[in-house]
């Protein structure tokens, strides 16, 4: 988890190597489906996925879909959530940076995720462009910051609170 001072999304933005991607997302009915559609680089691709923990790891499959599936598909949405991704590689391992926004544009928490081979247990070190920023190192699996359950805003800001006083308090 990432504190959102303000400085680090313009900091990423202007990095050798990051890409930036607009998120926006929605969770339908059926357990671990999502749909999103993403903006990179110019163009707009609309994503559907089955994504399930399965004996202890996550089976995910995304295929591209038409922008009339998607629509059509978007009436059935249950959470929906926004935000601006930032990655890059490092290694065999790729940093994620989401930044989850309000509908006017401003940050309501920000949590980094580094994308691990199979098999790997233990990610690598903490970039330095991110290590000042860190206030928390979610354990793995933790449900408590699943983007589904960070599309809730009061969720996902107490959770920032109740982390920033045990931090305070530690």
């Amino acid at each position: 988890m990432l504190e959102n001072d303000g400085k680090l999304e313009p900091l990423l933005a202007q990095a050798p190597g990051v890409t930036r991607g607009l998120i926006v997302q929605a969770y339908l009915e059926t357990p671990g489906v999502r749909l999103r559609v993403v903006e990179l680089g110019g163009k707009r691709h609309h994503i559907f996925t089955y994504k399930r923990p399965v004996d202890g790891e996550v089976v995910e499959i995304e295929t591209y879909i038409t922008a009339d599936d998607f629509r059509r598909l978007w009436k059935l949405r249950t959470e929906t959530l926004q935000k601006v991704r930032y990655s890059w590689p490092d290694g065999r391992f790729g940093w994620d940076i989401d930044f989850f926004k309000n509908t006017d544009g401003s940050t309501y928490f920000a949590l980094a995720e580094v994308e691990m081979p199979a098999g790997d247990v233990h990610p690598p070190p903490m970039p330095p462009r991110l290590a000042p920023h860190v206030i928390f190192a979610a354990p793995f699996g933790d449900p408590r910051f699943t983007s589904k359950r960070l599309s809730n805003r009061e969720h996902a800001e107490s959770l920032l609170a109740e982390i920033r006083q045990q931090v305070k308090a530690a």
